[in-house]
């Protein structure tokens, strides 16, 4: 990023010393494959390249306008998908948000005026406007002068992990039914899907506040990454689901994703598909292949994207971003 901008990260405004100011360059380290770490200092220009070189084929690489784009001001929002949980390092463990998320990758590239990154593990909607914890609401970033919003949010809404939880536990005792499904579909209905759309509404309320507090950002709501295998197997050994309930929980999180599109496209935002361009990189894919870690993760948390999935969700922003809104 160019030395004479200073970084907003959280409620701290730093500007880089004149030694990074002569590098130049944003260093991060890789994990590849089961080989181990491969490090790399790569030139802000360059991140580009390295998010190409992740992407399955056919995904979209990410055009290098950099700061041709003209942003001033790009504020980071969201949960942990955003935050990056457990990727190293780990600039704030109360919110376990990485300098390696999405967010940071995306700026890197960007070149903003500045940047506010204010993902935290857990947040819900609640917390756009509330506290979380010692973590003030995420709203708070948000200026007049915020031209670029980016927002992954909803997961924690519908209760994301305690449904992991169970249905890992139900298909440990029945692996060949599909239990998990069945629990939550006991009054004939499919609970999850009344919970996403119950939470329409809230996704509503956090685009407005947005708009409210920043009218001329540019709003992008990242959707959530293939988490499982799209073509509907399983992979007990991994994480031990029962064989029916792991196609249903693919098709939760595409119902989840399809109501944050509508969402976004009803309330004056874009958005942004991370399901895609990452299929063939679900947590049952071998060390090296997976984006998104197993219950017995290695590269990041559980359950969450590792670096390379960030990696790839920043080559599909920067590939939206980098070019002009369409109107």
């Amino acid at each position: 990023m160019p030395g004479s901008r200073s970084v907003r990260t959280g409620s701290a405004s730093l500007r880089p010393s004149p030694a990074r100011r002569s590098r130049g360059r944003l260093r991060l380290a890789v994990r590849a494959g089961a080989t181990g770490v491969a490090a790399g200092a790569l030139a802000c220009g360059s991140v580009t390249s390295a998010v190409a070189t992740a992407q399955p084929d056919g995904a979209r690489s990410a055009p290098q306008h950099g700061a041709a784009a003209g942003y001033a001001h790009y504020v980071a929002l969201g949960d942990s998908y955003a935050s990056g949980a457990g990727i190293p390092e780990q600039t704030d463990q109360n919110c376990a948000r990485s300098d390696r998320n999405y967010p940071s990758l995306v700026a890197a590239q960007l070149a903003p005026g500045s940047f506010t990154d204010v993902t935290c593990g857990g947040a819900t909607t609640e917390n756009m406007t509330g506290p979380q914890g010692t973590a003030p609401p995420q709203f708070d970033a948000l200026t007049e002068d915020t031209d670029l919003v980016s927002v992954t949010i909803g997961g924690n809404d519908i209760g994301f992990g305690g449904i992991v939880a169970r249905c890992v536990v139900l298909g440990a005792l029945v692996p060949n039914g599909s239990p998990c499904k069945a629990s939550y579909s006991l009054g004939g209905e499919d609970e999850l899907a009344a919970r996403i759309q119950e939470k329409a509404a809230r996704i509503d309320e956090v685009l407005r506040g947005i708009h409210e507090r920043s009218p001329d950002a540019r709003v992008v709501v990242v959707g959530y990454p293939d988490l499982l295998p799209d073509d509907g197997t399983n992979c007990p050994e991994t994480i031990p689901m029962a064989k029916g309930d792991t196609p249903w929980l693919r098709d939760t999180e595409k119902r989840l994703n399809g109501m944050l599109a509508e969402r976004a496209a009803a309330g004056g935002a874009e958005y942004l598909d991370t399901y895609g361009p990452t299929v063939g990189h679900d947590m049952c894919k071998p060390q090296g292949t997976r984006w998104i870690e197993p219950l017995q993760a290695v590269d990041a948390a559980g359950v969450h994207p590792n670096a390379l999935g960030h990696e790839a969700m920043a080559g599909a922003l920067l590939g939206a971003v980098s070019t002009p809104a369409r109107r």
